[in-house]
């Protein structure tokens, strides 16, 4: 199988690096991207969009062999949406892992606004400051928001690499047009201690968006380090359940 694999806030290709070595030992194909202004890519702040997002996952889509897995985390989902709305066609399927899922004219700020986000560590902790407006998180509550499940070593190797985060992306909201549920099939995978997208939020968003199939995980909001063998296991099956192709080997 070809797996696409996005990043969220605050995050970069970097974080799926575990989750690269176990689909490549598996025979799969898995290439992570930086969205626009993360990680390694050096995207302007004020170019920094949904749109932008969103024209990146296209454009990595296209360099691909279709059909490719998505597999989206956190605000990576919003990307991911937005992208399937404009090039559905390059799409096997959408895995959503602990990620936000919006309908058509809802943005991310939107989905922390329902009642099932109350407690979300991220929007109680970011610190916003300059124009265009970004924001960063302080390393004490970045290590219990995010990887409150890993390992000292896999938390301070995390906490190194995330960067500030534009504000863009956050209230954008999501332009699907019509038939934007009749797309590519969409599973999603609910981390029942994560504390940044509370796993109530998770389980509404999933349950709105006529989602194919829900599962569950003891893990934090990081499962690609917290829960790195059953997340590629998910992956695989559901890669499997939507008709993608077996491993190359």
């Amino acid at each position: 199988m070809r797996f696409l694999l996005i990043h969220g806030a605050f995050h970069g290709a970097w974080c799926w690096e575990p989750v690269v070595r176990e689909l490549d030992a598996a025979g799969h194909s898995a290439t992570a991207i930086d969205l626009p202004g993360a990680g390694d890519d050096t995207t302007p702040i004020a170019d920094v969009t949904l749109d932008s997002y969103a024209d990146r996952v296209c454009a990595a889509l296209a360099a691909e062999e279709a059909p490719v897995v998505v597999v989206a985390h956190s605000m990576g989902g919003m990307a991911a949406t937005q992208a399937a709305a404009r090039c559905p066609g390059q799409i096997a399927a959408l895995i959503y892992v602990c990620a936000f899922l919006p309908a058509d004219g809802q943005s991310l700020v939107d989905l922390t606004e329902l009642p099932e986000g109350a407690g979300d560590m991220v929007q109680a902790n970011m610190i916003v400051e300059g124009e265009p407006p970004t924001a960063t998180m302080p390393r004490g509550p970045a290590r219990e928001a995010f990887y409150g499940m890993c390992t000292d070593e896999q938390a301070g190797w995390a906490v190194e690499r995330i960067q500030p985060q534009p504000l863009a992306p956050f209230v954008t909201p999501a332009s699907l047009g019509e038939g934007a549920d009749d797309g590519p099939p969409r599973f999603y995978i609910v981390s029942t201690h994560d504390k940044s997208i509370p796993p109530a939020l998770q389980r509404r968003m999933a349950r709105e968006r006529a989602t194919a199939e829900v599962v569950e995980i003891e893990a934090d909001h990081s499962p690609f380090l917290s829960a790195t063998g059953e997340l590629v296991g998910l992956l695989e099956r559901f890669g499997a359940a939507a008709g993608a192709p077996a491993p190359m080997r």
